[in-house]
């Protein structure tokens, strides 16, 4: 992906546990998946694929995900306590495994959290030294790094909507490190995922959000601010 490299990149995070795809890659992920719903859920249905479907108890890969949801950071303590911590504050989850999809990245997991009413679906993939892709959202191809400022946007597929939004970015000063845009089906609603270098202001979100053929819109700072 585009950006510049960091000393995060070249020797990880800190983090609790022996491996950081095991810990810190599952961690940042459901930080991530938090910040899709908005907030801490209230269930979470977690399935891990391939490797993480073998190992993920032995690693402490449950303990990460679950202390992720309730957005502890790599390295807090709590993580080791975090399936007991669950209960206290109302958090139920189920885990599953499939340990042998060829269509899933190697360190894979799947996560379908709910919140009252609210409910999503996200996706995310493991890639070493904590770093992290979230393939997916909502069945959407999403392919974020969560290290850049993220807008999540669902919209109607109509002609000029990515220039259009570029365009309103620009006016931010801020760069676009990646773009992309997926949709279901021809005329199906469309999903741009924009990682930018910097933030924009609320009224620039807020104006997003007032376009008639914007949907849903998901801003996600930097997780690890």
């Amino acid at each position: 992906m585009a950006g510049k490299s960091s000393i995060f990149d070249m020797i990880g995070p800190v983090m609790i546990g022996p491996s950081s795809s095991h810990t810190a890659g599952v961690v940042r992920i459901a930080r991530a998946a938090i910040r899709v719903l908005g907030e801490t859920p209230d269930h979470a249905n977690i399935v891990f694929y391939n490797s993480f479907a073998r190992t993920y108890e032995g690693h402490g890969s449950d303990r990460a995900i679950i202390g992720g949801l309730m957005d502890f950071k790599t390295d807090d303590d709590r993580i080791r306590e975090a399936l007991d911590l669950a209960k206290s504050i109302g958090l139920t989850y189920q885990f599953k495994s499939i340990g042998n999809s060829s269509v899933h990245h190697p360190n894979t997991i799947k996560l379908n959290l709910k919140k009252d009413d609210k409910s999503v679906e996200v996706v995310g993939e493991s890639l070493g030294g904590g770093l992290i892709n979230i393939a997916e959202v909502d069945g959407f191809v999403a392919n974020f790094s969560a290290q850049f400022h993220t807008l999540i946007i669902k919209a109607q597929d109509i002609s000029g909507a990515i220039a259009f939004i570029s365009s309103v970015i620009a006016q931010e000063k801020t760069n676009i490190a990646t773009m992309s845009v997926s949709r279901k089906g021809k005329n199906d609603l469309a999903c741009h995922v924009i990682e930018m270098d910097s933030g924009i202001k609320p009224i620039t979100i807020e104006y997003l959000k007032s376009l008639s053929w914007v949907k849903e819109l998901i801003y996600i700072p930097d997780i690890d601010l």
